[in-house]
């Protein structure tokens, strides 16, 4: 069970999300969709109250829908999608399911892997917790991976929709108008004149830290006013806005 959101009405669906993207509702967006963002239940080993499957039943589930996102996805659409880590049974070992889910959902899709992305939660708790906390053999496990994909290896982007501010040193360097210029160790040859244009902001990179310990959003007062209980696995707003923004999606 999975809600659809489309920003496009403002519609909410809430059901299994395999047989509604089925419904002939959903055949009329078939190649216009801009962009697909999910985060679907990741292959744990523990069951959740939400409902989530492990091993070859998960990978099959998962890879059902790379066929109806790559019919819905317009030839310069993008999905992205968050898989999160998982560990062997009973071992203190990293499970191999997340990438096969990658690589069923790309060729499923018949998709361009675009670029990886990491969100790295700054907030989240010392798991697993018999080989992080109690035997000590192992460190938290504190991010996931985001999988961009497209139909095209070009997809519509555009990296100056989610530039970050300047550092403090980067600002010093464009009001001086002069560093240290020459070829690197890396082989880089850094001209002069290299970094003096202001374009507004640096590029940011793929990984992206975020914490996730909202307690007073909109989402959360809905919930507590309808007496709903709330989703234990929820990610920061930001998170998605920064793909809405960097996919040139409108937001509303």
């Amino acid at each position: 069970m999975m809600p659809l959101y489309s920003t496009e009405r403002g519609s909410l669906f809430l059901g299994d999300s395999f047989e509604l993207l089925n419904e002939d509702y959903f055949k009329n967006f078939r190649n216009k969709i801009n962009l697909i963002f999910t985060s679907p239940p990741f292959p744990l080993i523990e069951k959740k109250a939400y409902g989530n499957l492990n091993g070859q039943e998960y990978l099959q589930w998962l890879s059902k829908f790379a066929p109806l996102f790559g019919d819905l996805l317009a030839p310069d659409g993008s999905l992205v999608i968050e898989i999160g880590n998982a560990w062997e049974h009973n071992s203190p070992t990293m499970s191999l399911l997340p990438l096969e889910s990658l690589l069923a959902i790309k060729k499923g899709g018949n998709f361009y892997l675009c670029q990886e992305f990491i969100w790295n939660n700054t907030s989240k708790l010392p798991t697993p917790a018999q080989w992080v906390n109690i035997e000590r053999i192992r460190v938290k496990d504190s991010f996931t991976r985001l999988w961009w994909l497209s139909p095209t290896p070009r997809p519509k982007s555009n990296n100056r929709n989610v530039l970050k501010e300047y550092s403090s040193s980067m600002r010093n360097l464009l009001q001086k108008g002069k560093y240290n210029s020459g070829r690197r160790p890396s082989q880089h040859n850094i001209t002069e004149k290299s970094f003096l244009t202001n374009n507004n902001g640096a590029i940011p990179s793929n990984v992206i830290s975020l914490p996730n310990t909202s307690s007073n959003d909109g989402y959360l007062d809905y919930c507590r006013k309808n007496k709903i209980k709330v989703h234990p696995a929820r990610m920061p707003l930001k998170l998605a806005e920064f793909f809405i923004k960097f996919l040139q999606m409108k937001m509303i």
